[in-house]
């Protein structure tokens, strides 16, 4: 499975819909390799199955910090990004990372994007940590 945006973002980013990236509570949960994502039918965190437990890791995830959101002109693109997300003196295991923004209610949480690890990551007692690619979490571009 590759990295990728729920669809129903792409629709919420152009109608008009109440995401802002910047200034919303923006979250990434972790989830096991028993999660199936579907980018076209899961819409709202509640769709997220699997959802990880472990020393140090809070259900819902961790609200990502520093957050931006760009416009690249030299590229024709925009790039959201933030602050690396990680979890101190953890013991736990996850293979997808989903980013949403958290309404306080996972029905109305709209999904964002869902980061694959490529693997089963793990932690024993250390530090979880996601480092976000140098280019950004993710992107989107004009053609």
């Amino acid at each position: 499975m590759a990295s990728f945006i729920y669809t129903t973002f792409l629709r919420k980013a152009y109608d008009g819909s109440d995401i802002d990236l910047a200034n919303d509570t923006i979250k990434v949960a972790l989830t096991t390799s028993s999660y199936t994502p579907n980018q076209d039918s899961h819409d709202f965190f509640n769709d997220i199955t699997n959802e990880i437990s472990g020393t140090g890791y809070t259900a819902g995830g961790a609200t990502l910090g520093s957050k931006t959101w760009t416009q690249d002109d030299a590229n024709n693109r925009v790039v959201f990004d933030s602050a690396d997300a990680s979890w101190s003196t953890s013991t736990l295991t996850a293979r997808y990372a989903v980013i949403y923004k958290d309404t306080g209610t996972p029905a109305t949480s709209p999904l964002i994007a869902l980061i694959d690890l490529a693997e089963d990551k793990s932690t024993n007692a250390s530090t979880f940590q996601i480092t976000w690619n140098a280019d950004g979490i993710f992107r989107l571009t004009a053609v």
